[in-house]
């Protein structure tokens, strides 16, 4: 009897990049080892493809571990059929009468093209093999199953179910950065797409106790068990902001707080990026969402640094962003209702045309840069593990 018995891998953007090519197909096939480390399977990769081998396994919770892995644009559930044509067609017939359904359609395609018969002929073979040996009708337009021929150089593989993976490229490939995490809906989606482009995320998040709780930390863990499905170590670092925070509020006029808030934040994580050897600064901004978020606010918080900042939510619309963290989980986690210490000092009427002349001006009035240092030296690291929180570590692996 046989079945279908193995996953065939199709890469998404990995065709695009050349020479780099193999560098993607073996981090990719790394993170697929890495996620199915428990899972008694064997791997073969190609500069195609990669197939795993179920080995008796139970393929739907494979399945679903595979669709969340950045790199992969489709998978198929599969049997490694014959490339001889007789075997292939009894093959075939054995897959299908076990299928449900009354209409089908075969759709071959021949990747290797050696074989002896084209596309549009080994369908035909297959197709009236299987009207002659079933009650099944052809149907191309709308078939109940639709069997896919796929003629490689090792093998014919035979499918009727294919999966939507995950796009986008593997995790590793595009080096890490720094993610400003507040525990809003924003920065959890942002940290997720860059996840799906190969980035991989360290996060640093600004506490400000007693005015903000320990509560925060509890759901800010929550939310990295979440992207830890994406990439399964992550660093989270907890800034010592309220000292800071309180001489901002003192000799500061309150509606340019948020904008020299935000640009000291903006230099804490910097600091602390490129101690880290992050690449890059990334935060959950949205353009005109809120004050701090207009163009001018970005371009006076941008001005502290020339180290590159990526804002991958900035053109997308509120709901987009909700339907994705509701997608990955983070949406109901980030509602809850406890406050940062961005909500907690408020003001009234922030500036949102904010100039640079009276950022500078606002930062004459206090010696800030030692208060700046001592964030980054006192940074406190928690470190989250395929979702749960590893003590006594000193690097995520």
């Amino acid at each position: 009897m046989i079945t279908f018995d193995s996953f065939l891998i199709h890469y998404g953007e990995l065709s695009t990049k050349g020479d780099n090519k193999r560098a993607f197909i073996r981090q990719l096939l790394h993170n697929i080892k890495d996620a199915l480390a428990d899972e008694k399977l064997a791997y073969r990769s190609s500069r195609d493809h990669i197939v795993i081998a179920l080995n008796g396994e139970d393929p739907a919770p494979i399945l679903n571990r595979l669709q969340e892995i950045a790199g992969i644009q489709r998978i198929s559930l599969v049997y490694r059929g014959s490339r001889e044509l007789s075997e292939l067609q009894a093959q075939a017939l054995e897959l299908l009468q076990k299928e449900p359904g009354k209409t089908f359609k075969c759709e071959s395609k021949r990747a290797d093209k050696t074989y002896p018969l084209d596309s549009y002929h080994l369908s035909c073979a297959v197709a009236d093999y299987l009207l002659d040996h079933t009650a099944l009708k052809v149907d191309i337009h709308h078939p109940d199953i639709t069997l896919t021929i796929d003629v490689r150089k090792d093998a014919v593989y035979l499918s009727s179910h294919d999966y939507p993976g995950a796009g986008g490229y593997p995790l590793g490939m595009n080096g890490k950065v720094m993610l400003l995490l507040s525990g809003g809906i924003d920065s959890p989606v942002a940290g997720y797409s860059l996840l799906r482009r190969g980035v991989k995320i360290e996060c640093i998040h600004f506490a400000a106790p007693p005015y903000t709780s320990e509560a925060v930390l509890d759901k800010l863990k929550d939310i990295l068990k979440k992207l830890n499905v994406y990439q399964a170590d992550i660093k989270l670092n907890v800034i010592p902001f309220t000292e800071l925070q309180l001489a901002i509020y003192k000799n500061v006029d309150e509606p340019y707080c948020i904008t020299i808030m935000r640009r000291m934040m903006m230099r804490i994580a910097v600091g602390l990026a490129k101690k880290n050897h992050c690449l890059g600064i990334a935060t959950g901004e949205a353009i005109g969402q809120v004050a701090s978020q207009t163009l001018e606010s970005m371009d006076v918080i941008n001005e502290v640094t020339n180290f590159p900042i990526l804002r991958p939510l900035c053109a997308s619309d509120k709901l987009q962003i909700i339907s994705t963290a509701e997608k990955i989980g983070t949406f109901e986690i980030s509602i809850r209702p406890y406050e940062d210490c961005c909500t907690i000092f408020k003001p009234k009427a922030p500036k949102t045309h904010p100039h640079l002349k009276e950022c500078e001006y606002f930062e004459s009035k206090f010696d800030w840069a030692p208060l700046v240092q001592k964030c980054i030296d006192e940074a406190k690291p928690i470190y989250m593990s395929h979702g749960q929180e590893v003590f006594g570590k000193t690097e995520p692996k």
